[in-house]
């Protein structure tokens, strides 16, 4: 939640700065910034999904792994 919150940050300093006319470079930048924070965050929670999908599979010997591990690297 905190990453979101950053990022929702990036993105209102990026709307303020195109409200106050700044330069087109500072905004890309800007967006950019925003843009990596946004993949680095959605990569976490991905991480996170399948370290608990492992987990939740070592204590049930029944579920099938290689189903579980085939959705997260879709996601």
């Amino acid at each position: 939640m905190n990453r979101i919150n950053r990022l929702q940050g990036q993105i209102n300093g990026a709307l303020k700065m195109m409200e106050e006319g700044k330069d087109c470079k500072d905004v890309v930048t800007q967006l950019s910034a925003a843009k990596s924070a946004l993949n680095r965050t959605m990569n976490v929670i991905v991480s996170d999904n399948l370290v608990q999908c492992v987990k939740e599979t070592m204590n049930d010997p029944d579920e099938n792994t290689d189903d579980l591990v085939k959705e997260a690297v879709e996601l």
